[in-house]
């Protein structure tokens, strides 16, 4: 009986873990991708935790959060329902948790499905008055962009990338089609589009829908979302028995000596390009890694290899 919870509990481990490199991924790909696409402004220079820990031990969990290039941190976060005060006052405090973290300023971009009718965007208490960003694809309809990929493809079109990312808002659009069947609907069209992309965006594509899809749909709904995804690779690092996990977290560790030695040498002085040209590496990826020591002096190596792995 001991070893069969032993096991449930790695089990329940690795999933969690698999989850959190979807996670990662869609992260990576959405800043990318497709904030452009739901008009939010701003460069997205490398993504920001979204986990706080507060003195009372209470872990607080945000959507996606991007550091930008113009020195704001763009909170994402993603509503099916109705937004409540009680939801306004959640972002309130996320915000300002983070701003403390991080100093700098925060905006908070919620992001709503076309269903959700009570879009309370502002809160007023005593003296304060906080407000939200609200991003909402009302006006984007899901039938037609299906309907126009379907005509291309029947015509013997090509499809290319440029069709295909909109997709990814599909579940965030309206339709006659509810949003579990529009993001299966979205994954194989993803499937059968051919090399429009590399295979390694089209897992990254996976990889953004199946966030969405836990995001917004019931335990039902999403089983048939990994029944779908079960022969990709995404699925495979979601649902095998764990072989998965061993190669990130040898990645990462590896990644965290490089990141000791960065550390290191800025410390004694050294300047982005003098480290680049010393260890023989890209100036590009060793800024990076400067950025995320600067951001957070309290970061160890390894957490931040683990975020230079989830972006890869």
């Amino acid at each position: 009986m001991e070893k069969h919870k032993q096991k449930e509990k790695q089990t329940e481990a690795r999933e969690i873990h698999h989850e959190d490199l979807a996670l990662k991924t869609a992260a990576q790909y959405f800043g990318k991708e497709l904030l452009p696409l739901l008009g939010i402004p701003g460069t997205v220079k490398y993504i920001a935790p979204t986990e706080r820990v507060k003195l009372e031990a209470r872990q607080m969990y945000q959507d996606f959060n991007y550091f930008s290039a113009e020195g704001v941190l763009m909170h994402l976060e993603f509503e099916s329902d109705a937004i409540t005060r009680e939801d306004l006052r959640r972002f309130r405090e996320y915000e300002a948790a983070t701003s403390r973290t991080f100093q700098c300023p925060v905006v908070t971009y919620v992001i709503c499905t076309s269903k959700v009718k009570y879009l309370r965007t502002e809160l007023a208490e005593g003296i304060n008055r906080y407000r939200v960003k609200l991003v909402r694809l009302k006006d984007s309809d899901s039938d037609l962009l299906f309907s126009g990929l379907d005509r291309k493809q029947k015509q013997g079109k090509i499809l290319e990338k440029a069709d295909l990312v909109p997709l990814l808002l599909t579940p965030l659009m309206s339709g006659s089609l509810e949003i579990g069947e529009r993001i299966i609907k979205s994954l194989q069209v993803l499937q059968n589009s051919g090399n429009a992309v590399t295979e390694m965006e089209l897992e990254k594509m996976f990889a953004v829908l199946y966030t969405l899809a836990d995001k917004f749909l019931d335990e039902k709904e999403l089983s048939r979302v990994k029944e779908i995804l079960a022969m990709t690779k995404l699925g495979t690092m979601l649902f095998n028995d764990g072989k998965a996990e061993g190669k990130a977290e040898g990645k990462a560790e590896g990644k965290a000596e490089l990141v000791a030695i960065i550390r290191k040498k800025r410390n004694k002085g050294y300047t982005v390009p003098d480290i680049a040209e010393d260890l023989e590496l890209e100036e590009a990826y060793v800024g990076e890694v400067a950025d995320l020591i600067d951001a957070d002096l309290d970061r160890t190596d390894l957490q931040i290899a683990e975020i230079l792995v989830g972006q890869i």
